[in-house]
């Protein structure tokens, strides 16, 4: 089977650099959020209610493209609000999809200090690839005023789905998390 990996943590946490090293590493294609959310906002020029509605559209139709191709292995990278039902439906509706059309799912959550990721918002590769971002001071206010409203990170014992790994990736390069990723899914 081949393997689909679905990124998840905080902003900044370092889930789309994680998936490039794996696509660099072991060429799983990477579908990180914000390929979606940039699109739009710079098509609208903001993310209103309506152009979330389109981001989550895009994102099935890309899915739906992606289970018709022949692939190494597929990424794709999100931030889940643990704290809402509603995601984790969405989560599980994210594996069966997967697992229905011949792919073995893991969830990798990845999780650093806080501190670790307001230096990670303002690294050269998070702004030449997530415009949104650039704004440093907004981007900063909303990555620590989301804790808030969002628990972003999993409590013990809360995951309970094959494949499930978490990995606090504070001291270690996208590199060697991609490294303990492949080891994983291929220990299974």
């Amino acid at each position: 089977m081949k393997p689909c990996i679905m990124i998840m943590g905080p902003q900044a946490v370092g889930k789309m650099a994680v998936g490039l090293a794996l696509k660099d590493k072991y060429n799983y294609r990477l579908f990180h959020n914000h390929m979606t959310i940039e699109m739009v906002n710079e098509l609208y020029g903001n993310l209103d209610e309506p152009s979330w509605e389109l981001v989550g559209k895009l994102r099935n139709v890309i899915f739906d493209d992606v289970l018709k191709r022949d692939l190494d292995g597929f990424t794709f990278t999100y931030m889940m609000g643990f704290n809402l039902e509603s995601e984790h439906k969405y989560v599980n509706d994210f594996i069966e999809r997967f697992e229905s059309n011949g792919y073995a799912v893991f969830l990798i959550e990845l999780e650093a200090d806080l501190d670790i990721r307001l230096q990670r918002n303002k690294t050269p590769l998070r702004l030449e690839k997530k415009a949104t971002k650039r704004d440093i001071e907004r981007s900063d206010k909303h990555l620590v005023s989301s804790m808030d409203k969002y628990r972003l990170n999993s409590n013990p014992g809360e995951m309970k789905q094959p494949g499930y790994l978490k990995i606090n990736n504070s001291q270690l390069s996208p590199e060697e998390v991609a490294e303990l990723i492949y080891n994983h899914i291929n220990n299974k």
